[in-house]
């Protein structure tokens, strides 16, 4: 833990008044975006997939971005959308 702190408080002066967002910059600047970026695009992907198999694409999708890997138990607990049968027109 003090090795996170002195990394987001390096060249931070702390009586200075935005000291609280140059912490801030550090500790987005620690984060790996590439790699949390290609995560959420492989998890929209397969959300994407297993809402095609159960007829619901665009729901696979909202679920699997807003919540990842949960947003995929999601779709499957759904049931299948199944095409709507209708009567043939009366005549």
């Amino acid at each position: 833990m003090d090795d996170l702190l002195a990394k987001a408080s390096q060249g931070v002066d702390p009586d200075s008044p935005d000291a609280f967002f140059q912490i801030f910059l550090n500790l987005l600047n620690l984060m790996p975006w590439a790699a949390m970026f290609w995560w959420s695009v492989a998890f929209v992907v397969v959300g994407a997939v297993l809402g095609w198999f159960r007829g619901r694409t665009v729901e696979g999708i909202v679920w699997a971005a807003a919540f990842g890997p949960i947003g995929w138990i999601v779709v499957l607990m759904k049931p299948l959308r199944r095409p709507r049968v209708e009567p043939p027109p009366l005549k």
